[in-house]
C-alpha cells in the first residue's frame, strides 16, 4: 500500500510535533497499540483504570494528543483513550476506511472489544463526531453516552462556500507555501488563533495525502434506532456543519437526543473557552 505521506521526511516532520504536542501537555500516559481488521491502531491512555472509560476521538487532519489538549481534566473522573484515527497524521496505520459504509464502526467497537471496555463514554469533534455516530450505528451495546462537538455527519455547510473559504486556500498554500493563504483558512474554521494548528497543518498540508471525499450524512432511518443518549454542541459560525441547521436537524430525526447546546460565537474549531464549558458537560454528566 502506497504511503500517505509525501516523504519520509515529511512524515518525520509531523510526527516530531505530535509528539511535541505531548510533551508539552506534561501528562503520565501510556501508548497501546492494538492490531485489528483495519490495521494497528495507536492509543493515548491517561488516568486511573478503576475510573469509568471515556473514548476520545479527534477530526480530520488531527492527532490523538490535540484531543487531550482539548479536554484537559476529564480524567478527574475518567480513565481516557485518546485514540488515533486511521489514515490521519497521527501513529496508527495509514489504512483509509470508507465513510459510506459501516467501517469506521466496525474498527471502534474491534478496540472496544479488545480493550475489554463497557458503559463507555465518548466525546468527538467534527470528523470524531461521524466516527462516534457510525460506531453507535454499527454496535452501542457498549456505549453509555456520547457527547458530539461540530459533528461531522448530520448536516454539511453550503459547498460554495467550504470552495471560497476553505479548499481554495488550502490549495493556493500547498502551491505557494504562503503563509497568508494558511492563516485565511484557519481564520475562516478557528475561532481563536492556534499556533500549534498553524504549525501543524503547515505540514500536514504540505506532506499528506489528505481525503477530500464529501461527508455524507446520517440516514433519518439510522438515527431512529439510535438509544444512546447523545449530547450535540454545535457552533453558530461553523460554516462546515452550521450549528442552527445543525441542531434543527438533530431534534428532528434524534430520539434519544439528551441535551443540545448552541455556541453563539464559535467557529467550526471552539477556543478554550467554549472547550472548558464542554468539558463541564462531559464531568456532570
Amino acid at each position: 500500500m502506497a504511503s500517505l505521506y509525501k516523504s519520509g521526511l515529511g512524515k518525520k516532520e509531523i510526527i516530531n510535533l505530535y509528539n511535541q504536542k505531548l510533551k508539552e501537555l506534561q501528562i503520565t500516559y501510556k501508548y497501546k497499540l492494538i492490531d485489528t481488521n483495519f490495521g494497528e491502531t495507536n492509543i493515548i491512555i491517561v488516568g486511573d483504570a478503576t475510573k469509568p472509560p471515556l473514548i476520545v476521538i479527534h477530526g480530520s487532519n488531527g492527532c490523538a494528543p490535540i484531543a487531550l489538549e482539548t479536554y484537559p481534566t476529564l480524567s478527574k473522573k475518567f480513565q481516557i483513550f485518546a485514540i488515533d484515527v486511521l489514515a490521519q497524521p497521527n501513529k496508527s496505520a495509514e489504512t483509509r476506511l470508507s465513510m459510506k459504509d459501516n467501517s469506521y464502526g466496525l474498527w471502534i467497537n474491534e478496540l472496544i472489544n479488545k480493550l475489554e471496555l463497557k458503559n463507555v463514554t465518548m466525546a468527538g469533534f467534527s470528523f470524531g463526531g461521524l466516527i462516534i455516530l457510525k460506531t453507535l450505528i454499527q454496535d452501542e451495546s457498549n456505549i453509555k453516552e456520547i457527547f458530539l462537538s461540530a459533528p461531522a455527519f448530520i448536516v454539511n455547510g453550503n459547498p460554495l462556500v467550504a470552495l471560497f473559504k476553505v479548499f481554495i486556500p488550502m490549495k493556493r498554500y500547498i502551491k505557494t507555501q504562503k503563509r497568508k493563504y494558511l492563516e485565511n483558512f484557519l481564520n475562516t474554521l478557528f475561532t481563536d488563533k492556534d499556533e500549534f494548528a498553524l504549525n501543524y497543518l503547515s505540514k500536514v498540508f504540505l506532506h499528506f495525502k489528505m481525503d477530500f471525499t464529501p461527508v455524507p450524512v446520517i440516514k433519518q432511518k439510522e438515527a431512529a434506532l439510535l438509544k444512546t443518549p447523545i449530547t450535540i454542541i454545535a457552533a453558530k459560525k461553523d460554516i462546515m456543519f452550521p450549528g442552527v441547521k445543525m441542531l434543527k436537524r438533530a431534534k428532528k430525526i434524534f430520539p434519544s437526543l439528551k441535551n443540545t447546546i448552541l455556541l453563539e460565537n464559535s467557529k467550526h474549531v471552539q477556543n478554550k473557552n467554549d472547550n472548558s464549558k464542554i468539558e463541564q458537560l462531559i464531568l456532570n454528566e
